[in-house]
């Protein structure tokens, strides 16, 4: 069995793109990073654009969509996402060659076959034009990527629950963002429902519904300015541990960079 391989390509407000997949092909989740950044990172797992069925677009913020351009009309690689937020990234700035022929409309809670890979939609709680998450089911292994969301709601925590690996964000520490330099109008789009994920929130969804199935958590998307990537482990990694959870036992814990690729991940 060709086993289901995971990498990062980049993880914050620079830019997110990550791969999931196995040998021979695979699945983009957001195309925020340069299209030849990106085409140079496949070539290192032995892939192009060629090999990849789809990207699957969380929602039309500039960090997660400035090269869906290219890669959607000149690569030939659709583009799925729900209606709206291909509305959003028709009208963003930060997508110069709009899409036409690549694109694919998916709706929330839909799953759909693409490739060797099933992937459904779910709503999450953030402040684009409409925004999701994503489970990808491959041979009976279940990967949820949830990022850029305020607060883990019902749908989320149903797909994170179930998961055998998932990309989960861990974007602020409390103490860094209220003590930091951000006007307050700024932490407080953060801290909102419609925001983000703090290390804490993160840390207490894990220690609370942990299962023996899930195996990787990879915390996703850490700010620059108010969060470390050992602050966001050490948080992450206390919450887990009050509740008996050992990590490098019971689970594997990661933190992805925000500029650089991570290792290549490939599960049993």
């Amino acid at each position: 069995m060709d086993r289901l391989r995971f990498q990062s390509f980049g993880s914050g407000s620079s830019g997110n793109c990550y791969f999931i997949g196995n040998a021979s092909s695979g699945l983009l989740i957001d195309a925020g990073i340069g299209v030849r950044t990106t085409r140079k990172y496949l070539k290192n797992l032995g892939l192009d654009f060629e090999n990849i069925w789809g990207v699957f677009i969380t929602h039309d913020h500039a960090d997660h969509i400035k090269a869906v351009g290219p890669i959607g009309e000149k690569h030939r690689v659709p583009v799925y996402t729900t209606r709206k937020v291909h509305e959003g990234i028709q009208r963003s700035y930060a997508v110069t060659e709009k899409l036409y022929s690549s694109k694919k409309y998916i709706e929330k809670g839909e799953t759909i076959q693409v490739g060797e890979f099933k992937v459904t939609a779910f709503e999450v709680s953030h402040d684009a034009t409409d925004n999701v998450g994503y489970t990808i089911e491959y041979k009976e292994k279940r990967f949820t990527f949830a990022t850029d969301l305020g607060f883990i709601g019902e749908e989320v925590a149903k797909h994170l629950e179930t998961s055998d690996y998932m990309v989960l964000e861990a974007n602020y520490d409390d103490q860094m963002l209220r003590q930091g330099s951000y006007p307050v109008y700024l932490k407080n789009r953060i801290i909102a429902e419609t925001g983000h994920l703090s290390n804490d929130q993160t840390g207490l969804f894990l220690a609370e519904k942990y299962n023996k199935r899930l195996q990787h958590v990879f915390l996703c998307h850490l700010s620059r300015e108010n969060n470390l990537p050992e602050i966001a482990y050490t948080t992450v990694q206390n919450h887990l541990e009050e509740k008996q959870i050992v990590v490098g036992k019971d689970l594997e814990l990661v933190t992805l960079d925000r500029l650089n690729p991570s290792e290549l991940y490939i599960f049993d």
